[in-house]
């Protein structure tokens, strides 16, 4: 299963136009609320560097491409509907968004940095608006809509911990469907300091505080300070950064990068997803306005900040927040082919920890039977099959069936 990004935050945010942006799609953006009323779903990248001249070979890649060196693995993202205040209850798009949102590994939250919209999210006036309470508006109805699955099965829960069960399992196996498993109950329960006291007794305080904890673990998300190609919303940026201090919080300009990729797609520019720089290829066929548009992305946000922020804010969610490695393995140790002769064709996305018995069952379940050990071929060490996996590790698989 590809991994899958969530994009949430109030509407006119700019959601829609980082989607586009990340996936050159066209979706319609306006400024009316709820222009994305049903959620989208389309293909983005996350890039790192191929391993291919490292060996000194040409790879032929299959499940990814290679550009210039550099890998452009698939991955989900997902458009949703604006949320609104109370949708925990069922008000607006709020049953479908949260059903989606449930789906998804990690969550890029947009508010506007400009502060051009109010509190409802429509348009308002530059620096009216408030982005550090649009997130927290947002924070607040994914919290309470985990909150209201606890409270809305208290009598289920307890009955089950009666019978014997664990009070972790229990609440995992109410959750599980939203992609909650044991390890983020347990550590809810631990950081919250709950889990000595028992679940009849958790008072709406004690829920409430697992409720948060438990979405900011099983829901890992990124700030993104959208549109801070804006006048004034350079402070507002400042503002998230130290307001949410323990959350990752990027700069982006959706508007630039679409400019970009559109420019670049149209062969007026030299431009790929997440560089600091471009190059004007056919500046004949551009107009002062394009040029003036240009100038601006390159001094106002790539001189500011180095870079627009999306491909970026894609990177960062893959491989920071979800802690994704990239694995290479091969059949023909040789030539590090697969047995079509395909040369490094597959590149895995193997969560931090996951081991040479993980990448097999990733492969193939059939993979795991009789397997003996994996094969670094990089350094040509024999590794045991709990041995956990590096970013950019090349292996084979040995198995009985195999050797």
């Amino acid at each position: 299963m590809p991994i899958r990004l969530g994009l949430i935050g109030k509407t006119n945010t700019g959601k829609t136009t980082f989607f586009n942006a990340a996936t050159l799609s066209s979706e319609k953006i306006s400024t009316y609320p709820f222009t994305t009323k049903k959620p989208v779903m389309g293909i983005s990248h996350a890039i790192t560097l191929c391993v291919h001249p490292e060996f000194n070979i040409q790879d032929n890649p299959n499940n990814s491409k290679c550009v210039d060196g550099w890998r452009y693995i698939p991955i989900e993202l997902i458009d949703l509907p604006g949320l609104i205040k109370d949708a925990w209850k069922g008000k607006g798009l709020g049953n479908q968004f949260l059903s989606i949102a449930a789906q998804s590994d990690a969550l890029l939250h947009v508010v506007d940095a400009s502060g051009g919209i109010d509190a409802t999210g429509r348009i308002t006036d530059v620096g009216a608006g408030d982005p550090i309470s649009d997130f927290a508006d947002i924070e607040e109805e994914l919290v309470m809509w985990y909150q209201k699955i606890l409270e809305g099965n208290r009598d289920k829960i307890s009955k089950t911990i009666q019978s014997g069960t664990d009070v972790v399992d229990a609440i995992t196996d109410l959750y599980r469907g939203i992609g909650v498993n044991k390890t983020h109950v347990k550590n809810a329960l631990t950081s919250t300091g709950l889990e000595e006291k028992a679940f009849d007794e958790f008072d709406m305080i004690d829920s409430k505080a697992f409720s948060s904890r438990l979405r900011k673990i099983s829901k890992p998300t990124l700030l993104l300070a959208n549109k801070i190609d804006i006048e004034g919303a350079e402070k507002n940026f400042a503002r998230l950064r130290e307001r949410y201090n323990d959350s990752i919080v990027i700069p982006v300009s959706g508007d630039s990068e679409f400019s970009l990729r559109r420019a670049e797609q149209r062969g007026l520019i030299k431009y790929s997803p997440g560089s600091e720089q471009f190059d004007i290829v056919e500046i004949s066929q551009l107009n002062e306005k394009q040029l003036a548009a240009l100038d601006l992305i390159k001094r106002g946000v790539m001189g500011e900040y180095m870079r627009t922020g999306v491909q970026f804010a894609i990177n960062v969610a893959v491989f920071k927040l979800l802690k994704m490695n990239s694995v290479y393995p091969v059949a023909d140790e040789k030539n590090l082919a697969d047995k079509k002769g395909r040369v490094l064709p597959d590149l895995i996305l193997l969560k931090d920890g996951a081991t040479i018995s993980d990448l097999a069952k990733e492969i193939h379940t059939d993979l795991t039977k009789g397997l003996l050990y994996g094969m670094d071929l990089r350094y040509n060490l024999r590794l045991p099959i709990d041995y956990q996996l590096r970013d950019r590790d090349v292996v084979s698989l040995v198995s009985a069936t195999k050797k």
